[in-house]
C-alpha cells in the first residue's frame, strides 16, 4: 500500500524540529500561531456540522453511547492494563504518553472518510466523531487528572479553561456562524482541508522544537520505540476487534458496526496535541509521541480495512449511501484529526 504523503510531511516536520528547532522569540511566535491554528481548525469543525445532522444523530443514541464507552472507558482500561509493561518494555515517560493517548477523543474527518469508503452509516460517524470531540474537551483533562496524577504536568481548573477556550468556544462559534459561512466552507472544503493538516504540522513542530531545546530526546532509545510500536499495534488490533464484534453482539446492523469500528477505535491528533501542550507543558513532545505513532498506524490499518469492507459480498448490490451523507464524505481523504 502506498505511503500517505501526509505521513511523510509529519516525519519531515519532526526532522525539521530536530535540525532547526524554534528558540526564544521564534518559539513564542510558533506557540501562538499553533494555538490560533488549532482554534481555527475547531471553528471549521463547528461550521461543517449542520444542526439537522446533529439532531438526527441524537436519535441514534445507542450507537453514540457505544462509541463514547469505547473511547473513554475501554481504551483507558487497556491503557491502565499496560502499566505492567513499565519499565521492562516501556519507560515511564513513554507509558505516560501511551496512557494519555487512550484518554484522547475519537477522530472526526478520518472516521467519516473511512466509514464512507466502507459504505457504512456516514451521518452516524459524523455525529459520533463530533460528540466524542466535544465530550473529550471536558472528560479527557478530568481522566488525565485522575489517572496520570503528577505525571500530567499539573492539571488544574485553569488548564481546563484553556482547553475549553481553545477547542470548545471556536467549535460553538462555527456552529453559530454556519448559516452564513456553511456554503462557502462546503464549496472550498478541499482548500480548507489543507488548513486541517497545516494546523497539525505547526503544533507538531512547536512541541518537538521545545523537546529538542530542552534536550529530552536522549530519554528515548530505538529499543523503547520498537517496544512502543508493538504495544500500540496490539492496542489497535484489540480495539478494532472489540468494536466490530462487540457491535454485532449488541445487535447493530452492518452499516452501524462500521461507524462504531472506525469512530470507536481511533484517536484524534487534532484534539490530543493542544490538550497535551496544556497538560504536560515542557514535556508535551514526549507525551504526544505515542499519539503521533498511533495516529499514523490507525490511518494505514483502517484504510486497508475500509477497502475490504467495501468489497464485502453483502454490499455488492447495496444502494449507494444517502445523498446527504455523500455530499459530506465523497472526495474526503483521511485527514489529520
Amino acid at each position: 500500500m502506498p505511503i500517505d504523503p501526509y505521513i511523510l510531511l509529519l516525519l519531515g516536520t519532526v526532522g525539521l524540529a530536530a535540525l532547526l528547532p524554534a528558540r526564544g522569540t521564534g518559539a513564542d511566535i510558533a506557540s501562538g500561531a499553533s494555538t490560533a491554528a488549532i482554534a481555527f481548525l475547531f471553528f471549521l469543525y463547528g461550521a461543517r456540522l449542520s444542526t439537522r445532522e446533529a439532531v438526527e444523530g441524537f436519535k441514534h443514541w445507542r450507537l453514540h453511547i457505544t462509541v463514547l464507552a469505547c473511547t473513554f472507558v475501554v481504551f483507558p482500561l487497556l491503557g491502565l492494563a499496560a502499566r505492567g509493561l513499565e519499565p521492562v518494555l516501556l519507560s515511564h515517560n513513554l507509558y505516560t504518553g501511551l496512557l494519555f493517548l487512550t484518554l484522547v477523543p475519537s477522530t472526526i474527518q478520518s472516521s467519516i472518510a473511512f466509514t464512507s469508503m466502507a459504505r457504512g452509516n456516514v451521518p452516524a460517524a459524523i455525529c459520533a466523531g463530533s460528540f466524542s470531540s466535544l465530550v473529550g474537551i471536558v472528560v479527557t483533562p478530568l481522566l488525565a487528572a485522575a489517572l496520570l496524577g503528577n505525571s500530567g504536568g499539573g492539571f488544574s481548573a485553569d488548564s481546563l479553561v484553556k482547553i475549553v477556550l481553545q477547542l470548545l468556544v471556536p467549535f460553538l462559534a462555527g456552529q453559530v456562524l454556519r448559516r452564513w459561512i456553511g456554503g462557502f466552507i462546503t464549496r472550498h472544503k478541499k482548500v480548507l482541508g489543507y488548513v486541517d493538516r497545516g494546523s497539525i504540522l505547526l503544533v507538531v513542530y512547536t512541541a518537538f522544537s521545545e523537546g529538542m531545546v530542552r534536550g529530552i530526546w536522549h530519554q528515548v532509545s530505538a529499543v523503547r520505540l520498537a517496544g512502543l510500536l508493538a504495544v500500540e499495534a496490539v492496542l489497535l488490533a484489540v480495539m478494532l476487534t472489540l468494536t466490530w464484534y462487540g457491535g454485532k453482539a449488541l445487535g447493530f446492523h452492518r452499516e452501524d458496526r462500521i461507524a462504531i469500528q472506525f469512530a470507536g477505535s481511533k484517536k484524534s491528533l487534532a484534539s490530543g496535541l493542544p490538550m497535551a501542550s496544556v497538560l504536560f507543558g515542557a514535556h508535551a513532545s514526549l507525551a504526544v509521541l505515542p499519539l503521533m505513532l498511533f495516529h499514523q498506524m490507525q490511518l494505514m490499518v483502517c484504510a486497508v480495512i475500509a477497502k475490504r469492507r467495501a468489497r464485502d459480498p453483502e454490499v455488492a448490490t447495496a444502494p449507494a449511501p444517502p445523498v446527504a451523507a455523500s455530499r459530506i464524505a465523497v472526495g474526503t481523504a483521511p485527514r489529520s484529526d
